[in-house]
């Protein structure tokens, strides 16, 4: 049976910053696409390994990240569940970084804290919520987030066993 070849996620995040030519075109691209991807992340995480309950400080609040490097803003909120904010208005937190540090984050090689002080993340806005989210970055376990995956959506992002010419062993 022919299969895929698997994503292979890099289990330490290589140093690298994108040239400046991919944040001037990043910002000229439509910012719904990466949102959608990072909310419906956010919302298959939300009763497996983040706690709506623990969220409900942010309830009706703006949110905003910005991937510096790719130009992107990304403006989301939430009411229970992550959604997509089409305004354009202040937003209560902003969080700021690079593709780099975001994707150390995500595989827990660095803490927030260590980006925070190092001034690779920045967070603007409401000092609380800018808390609440450092700590709720910190705390969750994307290894258990992996396993409530369902079986479609893990072989796509895990090591598949295939022979060197995409053959299924």
């Amino acid at each position: 049976m022919l299969t895929l070849p698997a994503l292979r996620l890099p289990r330490t995040v290589p140093d690298f910053k994108l040239p400046g030519i991919a944040a001037r075109i990043g910002r000229n691209l439509p910012q719904t696409p990466p949102t959608l991807a990072l909310v419906t992340g956010l919302n298959l995480a939300l009763g497996r390994v983040l706690s709506a309950d623990d969220l409900t400080p942010l309830t009706g609040k703006r949110l905003q990240l910005e991937v510096t490097d790719l130009g992107m803003t990304l403006r989301y909120g939430f009411n229970g569940r992550f959604h997509l904010r089409q305004d354009t208005r202040k937003p209560d937190l902003t969080l700021r970084a690079g593709l780099r540090d975001y994707l150390a984050l995500a595989l827990q090689e660095e803490d927030p804290d260590t980006l925070f002080f190092s001034r690779r993340l920045v967070m603007e806005g409401d000092t609380d919520l800018g808390l609440l989210v450092k700590n709720t970055l910190d705390a969750v376990d994307w290894d258990a987030l992996f396993d409530t995956l369902p079986t479609p959506l893990k072989r796509l992002v895990s090591p598949a066993p295939t022979s060197p010419i995409g053959i299924e062993a």
